[in-house]
């Protein structure tokens, strides 16, 4: 990592350093649950099988062929069994260019790494040589296999769908996934064709971990559990999104972290488009990666597949804890990342500049303090942010951006102490009173207490009895004597000003004195 702390004079890169370099501690997360993949010819439907199984939109789904491009990989469940779901990308007799090339690959991986196998044909288009080829090629695999003719509808499409037996595969299910129509039956046997494993108690298919719920309080900023009740549990697992512009090297940057081809890397802009979920432990903790699309400015976004992208990577952003805004060393904070930055700003995520490509730089020992300089001038509305340099080529600095990463997740789940809040609270107030609107002391500001009720992003909650009297001058103050006080250096606060329940008992009436 590099930091506005620790400015090295100079770095150096060696030029023959080995791409995408793993250390020991640095692993893919062994996960024991089973893995079904879905194959087959582009524009069959297997994106829409995908999301119909999970019952949400999760893949992009569209009539372009070769839509789906990397491996998408989430986890599902089916009567108390629980598998991974992996969606491919198209299988072609002749892949013509970089992209379908890779496409190939990624399609051989995940029938490669998955238990049971379904093959997905379309019953419109009718058998064709390509799935005569694929069926040939499962042939000689020793895993299960089931067939799954898509599009029947109707009684014709069925009757015409029987073609497909000459296939010769034993498991053949009729099915829609648009109409929800055989999907019922076909989970019902892919379980029974799953290896055996014990039953969680617990499973959550998608663990957001977007942050500790917040406890109950009432108009005093008061918990009803009092004013020391425990906060909730801290986060077991951190996730990372990793967002920037187009072609600054996000997917790279996902494969060099994960020591491995994830992400289908191209020079074409707009090459990733679903959001790609891939855990790895790191210091005996869990990280979520995800990668996303790139995000263009919103007049340059074209209708159809780049918006659905676009909305997957700030869904991304959403159910992450942490953001790394991925930017390019060789044009450096740009207007757009900080529009991408003000997005992780406005929903509370902890952010993480990352500047990649570092090794195209012609670097010196001041270099590094320039580009500091221009994006803390560029991000002026967060600077507090730390700033990485790495490069997703080379290996260098992807360690220290973790760490980096592990730091700021364990500062967003810091808990403070009432006790210590109200020492913090007497000090600030007592140093610098609220001032007062239109010098009359009645309507100056009075700060009651002040409490912790949330962490990721950690939040305060102050009791006043007016938070219309509230400057934002003094509500930065209030923010920088919390950050000095206990080390909240490096992550965004949320100041919460509610208005302080008054229960005052009224004043008995004055007795006129006799005379």
């Amino acid at each position: 990592m590099t930091t506005t702390e620790h400015l090295p004079e100079s770095i150096d890169v060696d030029p023959e350093a080995e791409l995408f370099v793993q250390p020991a501690e640095r692993v893919p997360v062994a996960d024991a649950t089973p893995m079904v993949a879905i194959i087959g010819r582009p524009n069959v439907g297997k994106s829409s099988l995908f999301n119909r199984v999970l019952s949400r939109r999760h893949a992009i789904v569209s009539e372009v062929a070769g839509t789906t491009r990397d491996r998408l990989i989430s986890g599902a469940s089916w009567k108390g069994r629980h598998f991974l779901l992996v969606d491919t990308g198209g299988l072609e007799d002749d892949p013509d260019g970089h992209i379908p090339q890779r496409v190939q690959q990624q399609a051989d991986m995940a029938m490669g790494a998955a238990d049971v196998i379904v093959f997905l044909t379309d019953a419109v288009q009718g058998l064709t040589a390509t799935d005569q080829a694929v069926a040939q090629r499962l042939r000689r695999t020793d895993k299960p296999v089931m067939l799954a003719v898509n599009k029947v509808d109707n009684d014709n499409r069925e009757l015409a769908a029987s073609e497909f037996y000459q296939l010769g595969i034993t498991e053949t299910s009729f099915i829609s996934a648009y109409h929800n129509y055989g999907i019922y039956d076909l989970l019902e046997r892919l379980v029974e064709l799953l290896p055996a494993q014990e039953l969680a108690d617990q499973w959550d298919a998608e663990n957001p971990a977007a942050g500790a719920d917040w406890p109950e309080f009432d108009d005093d900023g008061e918990s009803d559990s009092g004013p020391d009740a425990e906060l909730p549990p801290p986060a077991t697992e951190l996730r990372l999104s990793i967002v920037g512009r187009t072609n600054v090297g996000k997917s790279m940057l996902t494969n060099a972290i994960l020591g491995e081809e994830r992400s289908i890397v191209s020079p074409v802009a707009g090459t990733t488009r679903d959001a790609l979920d891939t855990p790895i432990s790191y210091r005996e903790h869990t990280i979520t990666l995800v990668d996303t699309a790139g995000m263009r400015r919103p007049g340059q976004v074209q209708r159809g597949i780049e918006r659905y992208s676009v909305l997957r990577a700030v869904n991304a952003v959403h159910r992450s804890d942490i953001t790394l805004l991925v930017t390019d060393a060789t044009e450096l904070a740009t207007a757009q990342d900080a529009h991408i930055a003000g997005l992780a700003w406005d929903t509370n995520r902890g952010l993480i500049v990352v500047v990649n490509k570092w090794d195209l730089v012609n670097r010196n020992r001041f270099r590094m303090e320039r580009s500091l300089h221009r994006v803390r001038e560029r991000l002026h509305f967060m600077p507090y942010v730390p700033v990485c340099f790495t490069s997703s080529l080379t290996g260098e600095g992807i360690d220290d951006l973790l760490d980096t990463a592990l730091s700021l997740w364990l500062e967003r789940q810091k808990r403070v102490p009432f006790r210590q809040l109200q020492y913090l609270l007497a000090d600030a107030v007592s140093t610098h009173s609220p001032p007062s609107r239109r010098g009359n002391l009645r309507n100056r500001l009075r700060i009651r207490r002040v409490r912790q009720v949330g962490v990721n992003p950690p939040t305060f909650v102050f009791s006043v009895n007016d938070p219309k009297l509230l400057h934002f001058s003094y509500e930065r103050y209030l923010e920088n004597q919390i950050r000095e006080r206990f080390g909240f250096h490096r992550t965004h606060l949320r100041l919460v000003f509610r208005r302080e329940r008054e229960e005052r008992t009224p004043r008995p009436a004055a007795r006129s004195r006799a005379r």
